[in-house]
């Protein structure tokens, strides 16, 4: 991916240091097949086969099967990039550092970590955290400026500078909203959970990743979270807190991971009662929808770093991901379902491809495109910033 722009960031696997997990041979969890050819398949084969789509994988795994896999060469050299799937993945990682003792109190208290002491994180509930509604939204986030990871939408990109930088440049002594009440999608609130999970763990911030994503997981292949420390720049790469979600993977080990959610969940570990928690608790997006193209725009809800509420299937608990230019993941808890896509934009048929499989119902009379869009429509904000600050209008 040299060369390739994000945000105005070159964003590439060799740009930035890495956590590294595991080693280029673990082992391994390893899958069944059982593939058909069946309408759905002809259809990935389709849009696999269009390069203008931007497809690049997909994979069905359903009832500890894979029953669709296909996937073409693309400029993702080496494993596929999450975007801000891994956004998700942090809220895992947190999950398990929970139910490890390493955060010594519930989702529902309030954070100790001294990196954010003056600003207005400090003290926040981990909860509004995970649900994106740390009260951030005058300085960043998606509700007012349209961009989660740049400060008032056109700064610094937070994502390419340690978090105690951000926070003395940017937030020390800055007042923000009250926390807890508007969902305002920032990477920034992601990477604040991740450092204080690095901070809680300390010296064993990487046996927790090896025990999640190699033992737990088995993966089959070393996967990464990115730091925020570029290789172009000075600084201590083996420690420090330079957390970042970006993730990387093998597009069969993203299955793993998802395998591993399913299981907790099915099982009611303490990690299967986190992800609960986290659906139990999820909170309105107020979000408005022009195009029908990712999870992120079927999903009514947000709740722990996922998405909620596909509209039509709001009955049933499915997670489900989404990262830029088309990474996809869904979790069906009920019918023991993963799909995972990946891609290098968002122009292949998410409709047909996804959102049509998350029920098994044949007699299913699923919503078409156009009312699904008309359904997603909420009143936005106006534009004007002094109205949409005030923690106290609707929007």
């Amino acid at each position: 991916m040299i060369g390739v722009t994000f945000a105005g960031e070159k964003y590439c696997f060799d740009c930035m240091h890495k956590y590294k997990i595991g080693d280029k041979k673990n082992k391994t969890y390893e899958f069944e097949f059982d593939l058909q050819t069946n309408d759905l398949s002809k259809k990935v084969d389709e849009q696999i086969s269009n390069k203008k789509t931007g497809l690049v994988s997909y994979i069905l795994f359903e009832n500890n099967k894979i029953l669709v896999d296909q996937n073409r060469k693309s400029k993702y050299r080496g494993p596929y990039p999450s975007h801000s799937v891994g956004k998700s993945l942090v809220s895992l990682v947190t999950g398990y550092a929970v139910c490890s003792n390493y955060i010594n109190h519930t989702v529902f208290d309030r954070i100790d970590y001294p990196t954010v002491e003056g600003t207005l994180y400090e003290n926040q509930k981990l909860i509004n955290l995970l649900n994106m509604q740390a009260g951030d939204d005058k300085i960043i986030g998606d509700r007012l400026y349209n961009k989660d990871n740049a400060i008032k939408g056109k700064g610094l990109n937070t994502n390419t500078r340690p978090i105690k930088y951000v926070m003395k440049k940017y937030f020390k002594g800055k007042d923000g909203l009250e926390p807890g009440v508007h969902f305002n999608y920032s990477a920034l609130t992601t990477n604040v959970i991740m450092n204080y999970v690095i901070y809680k763990t300390g010296d064993e911030w990487n046996k927790l990743l090896h025990k999640i994503f190699v033992e737990d997981a088995k993966v089959a292949k070393r996967v990464y979270f990115g730091k925020s420390l570029e290789k172009s720049r000075s600084g201590n790469r083996k420690s420090g807190e330079y957390g970042r979600y970006s993730f990387y993977a093998d597009r069969y080990d993203y299955v793993r991971i998802a395998n591993l959610m399913l299981n907790h969940w099915k099982n009611d570990t303490c990690v299967g009662k986190y992800l609960k928690t986290m659906y139990e608790n999820r909170v309105d997006r107020n979000y408005e929808t022009s195009k029908f193209n990712g999870n992120h725009r079927v999903a009514l809800r947000y709740g722990g770093q996922f998405l909620w509420d596909a509209i039509g299937v709001e009955d049933r608990p499915i997670l489900m991901m989404d990262g830029a230019h088309g990474q996809q993941i869904v979790i069906d808890f009920d019918n023991n379902k993963i799909i995972t896509a990946h891609s290098v934009e968002r122009d292949y048929d998410y409709y047909s491809l996804i959102y049509l499989q998350l029920n098994s119902d044949t007699s299913y009379k699923p919503f078409n495109e156009e009312n699904l869009i008309e359904k997603m429509r909420v009143q936005p904000c106006t534009g004007k910033v002094l109205e949409c600050l005030d923690p106290a209008k609707e929007l």
